[in-house]
């Protein structure tokens, strides 16, 4: 019988499918993908600047670039909340 104190110490990432987990560094940069997606939002709406005829693709660029900032203001909401859960 395994108590659940046993249960809690086992790693979350099995080492056979990542072996970086085995010497100590595994994980992600949020802080460096909030600052390239809004890097990046701030390049997409930057080609709204240039030499279009139409509108077609400044309506895209700007339905691109909102998205991106939803997405962005999403994730920075689910950061701040997720230890309330």
């Amino acid at each position: 019988m395994s108590s659940s104190s046993e249960l809690d110490k086992r790693p979350a990432v099995d080492v056979h499918d990542e072996p970086s987990a085995e010497w100590g560094w595994h994980g992600s940069f949020p802080k460096a993908t909030r600052i390239a997606g809004w890097a990046s939002t701030v390049g997409v709406f930057g080609l709204l600047i240039g030499n279009h005829h139409g509108r077609t693709e400044n309506l895209f660029l700007v339905l691109i670039g909102i998205a991106m900032i939803a997405m962005l203001v999403r994730d920075q909401v689910r950061s701040r909340t997720s230890w309330r859960r």
